[in-house]
Formats: C-alpha cells, structure tokens, sequence
C-alpha cells in the first residue's frame, strides 16, 4: 500500500506550497499547544512546535508520512507574534524598522507506520528600512491588514516594500514551508521516488 502524505497544518500558505511538488496529500487540523515555553529560544520554539504538530496527528494514519510544520519570527530572543490589531501591527513595525530580525521555519516529518522521524530548521535574516516612514507602515497596514502574521507583514505580496534586505536559502521559507529541506526529507524517505516511479 502506498504511503499517504499528511500536512498537519490548516494554512493555505502551507498547502499551495506543497502543490508545487505534484504529489496528492490531505491537510488536517493538528490541535496543540502554541504557547512559548521558558528558557526556549526561538528557533527551539520552532522546532518543538512543528514536531507537537506532527504527533498531534500522527495515530490518526496507519500508512503516512506527516508533515508538521511551526515559523517563528524573533527580533533577538524577542518571539514576534501575531499582533491581531492594527495598533499591534504598527508597534510590531515601528519597532522592527532599521534592525534585522530572524524568521525560524521549521519541519518535522514522522512515518506513521515506523516512527521514524526527521526534523529541519531554516533561518532567514530580514531587515526592515530604516527610512521606513510612520505614514508608509500604517499605509501598509490598511492595504494589506496582515493582522494574522507573525511579523506584520505578508513578504509575498506589498510587504517586501518594507525591506532594505532579506538573507535565506530557500524562499518558501519564508512564505512558511522550505520545500528544499521537505524534499530532502522526503526523498530520504523514499517518498518523493515512489511517487516518481
């Protein structure tokens, strides 16, 4: 029986990423947890969340790779969340402007069937502008109301207006899945070659 491949995310930015490798999967809802622990740092955080949602789902399939996937954005030790208000929004950018801050995209991939399990953390450096003016945030803020993005900010649409620069490796981690590092997993898996053949 082949193996069925498992997003535990309900992101549609996730699942329009995994479209691009042209392999049928299904998207279930992981229920965790997402509250910081203490003593962790951002990039830990990361990890441990995309594992937690990856387990969450995981007895749920007897035949499957799942994939759990977490992105934390960090200004310093300092995890940016979702701001949820515009107000929120314009503080998170009016303190980001002129300073670099991490984005820590995370996957973790278990077989169902034998446990085995392998994880990945991708790091972006981004920097905000430092002439970025009050009037241009709150401009960016009513045009695109990225109240439900870690960072303020949605960089694949007019949010990369807001960037003096943006270091990474793979740009789908940016956007919240490093297809990358997934392939890699996944080929390692014997997945992506199966559904080659």
């Amino acid at each position: 029986m082949k193996k069925q491949l498992v997003l535990a995310s309900t992101s549609p930015f996730r699942a329009t990423l995994l479209q691009r490798l042209n392999v049928p999967f299904v998207t279930v809802a992981p229920e965790i947890n997402e509250k910081e622990e203490e003593s962790e740092s951002p990039s830990e955080m990361a990890l441990r969340l995309a594992r937690q949602k990856a387990e969450a789902v995981v007895k749920q399939f007897e035949n499957a790779l799942i994939i759990g996937s977490d992105q934390v954005a960090a200004l310093g030790n300092d995890v940016l969340r979702k701001p949820g208000s515009i107000e929120k929004a314009f503080e998170q950018l009016q303190r980001m402007r002129g300073k670099e801050h991490q984005l820590h995209t995370a996957v973790h991939v278990i077989d169902s069937k034998t446990g085995n399990s392998e994880s990945t953390l991708n790091t972006a450096r981004l920097r905000i502008r430092e002439d970025l003016t009050d009037r241009e945030i709150m401009h960016y803020i009513k045009l695109e109301m990225p109240l439900a993005c870690a960072g303020a900010y949605k960089i694949e649409g007019a949010g990369i207006a807001l960037f003096e620069s943006i270091q990474c490796d793979d740009w789908t981690a940016i956007i919240g899945l490093p297809l990358i590092a997934l392939s890699k997993i996944l080929r390692k898996m014997d997945f992506l070659e199966t559904e080659q053949t």
